[in-house]
């Protein structure tokens, strides 16, 4: 079953089963009110009769008075304490003859009840007294409730017809309400429908502002196909930049290969010169691909090994290591230690990052100061960064010089991976920069002992 008519069937089934029990409860309660208040009357009534036939003289004696005494549409009898009629049962109006014989189930005492006979109510009473003979009877007073047996039945009528005109409307307001609550759902499986057959992404169309969830089902779906879009194209240009800047080496290797294929044996030095170049892209090569890896599987890599690490130990360790790999001077400066609880590893791969930029575009010594915050800068004096790429510089692949960071090896990957470790390890990278003067990373630490 659709989900239209799903709720098209649930609502209006629930608001019927409303409406019935309503109704069902204002007759019934009705009735009860109804049938207290009118064997309350009868009860007054035979109290009056009761207190009547009490007087009896010698002019009019109990019978007479029964007779006189007996309700409209009702009956009188005495019976004793075994139940038996002492006298006959004087009725009046349309009460049946067959009321006479009417067995009410006798117990000793007063009792009040509604009772019914041949489908008609009667209000019944009965009281004990003292007759004629000085015997203790009981007088049962009967009154018929027709009149507000029909009436009752006029109510039931009316509710019914009620009930059943209220429907109308419970119906009507069923379908609106399913319309109401699908037309958004359907818009949305058109929405998924077309981008499946047409492979672009596109937008629920939302005519009007409102705080309901279906418009927020819909605004929601809309930023994502947003996301997905732009995941979507940074994908896209994510594999066109792996595969140029992967051919580019196999093209290197490839060409000099040939080259050793064909004038190897002749040329010595042909030899050596392809297998510099054949090494050198293969390890560029190897370092891209491991960039790229680790960037891909950033949920599972990116799980911390945290421990208390002293600063000024770790910095001075990079810039030894620095110095080596470049042989140029890298400089430390810090007032004292500083105690700092995170991943070690990760946080040297960010500085060793930087660093290695900063010795590769500087031709005097960098600079790796420690400060108070806990803050890590690191300074040199190289060929800086043009301020309309600065924002730019920490997207993948993104290369402010193309020529210069092919010169100086690099994958475009360095910045982007540095920008993924700091976010993991809760660290604030500022950078400033200008060009021909210099770059200046300023790292702001946090201990992730709260992790």
């Amino acid at each position: 079953m659709k989900l239209k008519n799903k709720i098209f069937f649930y609502s209006t089934f629930v608001f019927v089963i409303l409406i019935v029990v309503l109704s069902v409860t204002i007759y019934y309660t009705f009735v009860n009110i109804t049938y207290d208040r009118e064997l309350e009357r009868v009860e007054s009534n035979a109290k009056s009769i009761h207190s009547g036939i009490r007087e009896e003289t010698d002019e009019y004696s109990a019978i007479d008075l029964m007779s006189f005494y007996v309700p409209n549409d009702g009956m009188l009898r005495v019976v004793n304490q075994d139940g038996q009629f002492m006298t006959s049962s004087i009725i009046s109006g349309d009460v049946p003859n067959s009321l006479r014989k009417f067995n009410v189930g006798f117990e000793r005492g007063r009792q009040s009840s509604i009772l019914t006979h041949s489908g008609i109510s009667y209000g019944f009473v009965q009281f004990p007294m003292i007759w004629t003979n000085g015997e203790v009877v009981y007088l049962q007073v009967f009154e018929s409730l027709k009149t507000v047996d029909d009436n009752l039945d006029i109510l039931r009528l009316v509710l019914m017809l009620v009930t059943a005109i209220a429907l109308i409307p419970v119906f009507i307001s069923g379908k609106l309400l399913s319309d109401l609550i699908i037309r958004p759902i359907q818009s949305l499986i058109q929405t998924m429908n077309d981008i499946k057959r047409s492979q672009t992404f596109k937008h629920i169309p939302l005519n009007k502002q409102s705080n309901d969830e279906l418009f927020t089902m819909g605004q929601t779906f809309n930023e994502l196909m947003d996301l997905l879009k732009e995941n979507y194209e940074k994908q896209e240009a994510f594999v066109s930049n792996a595969s140029h800047e992967l051919r580019t080496p196999l093209t290197v290797i490839e060409s000099y290969a040939s080259l050793v294929k064909r004038r190897g044996l002749e040329r010595p030095e042909v030899v050596k010169e392809s297998i510099d170049a054949i090494h050198t892209e293969a390890v560029r090569m190897k370092d891209l691909t491991e960039q790229l890896l680790l960037l891909a599987r950033r949920d599972q890599d990116w799980k911390l090994e945290l421990s208390n690490i002293q600063l000024g130990q770790l910095l001075e360790n990079i810039a030894k290591n620095m110095e080596r790999a470049y042989n140029s001077k890298v400089d430390v400066d810090y007032p004292h230690s500083v105690t700092l609880y995170t991943d070690e590893q990760k946080l040297k791969q960010l500085i060793y990052i930087f660093v290695d930029n900063a010795c590769k575009y500087s031709d005097v010594p960098v600079l790796i100061k420690l400060s108070e915050g806990p803050t890590i800068e690191i300074i040199d004096q190289g060929i800086g960064i043009p301020k309309d790429s600065i924002d730019q510089v920490f997207d993948r692949f993104y290369r402010v010089d193309e020529a210069r960071n092919r010169d100086q090896g690099g994958t475009g990957l360095g910045l982007a991976l540095a920008k993924e470790l700091a976010e993991s390890l809760s660290i604030k990278i500022d950078l400033d920069s200008e060009e021909n003067k210099g770059t200046r990373v300023i790292l702001r630490l946090n201990s992730l002992s709260s992790h």
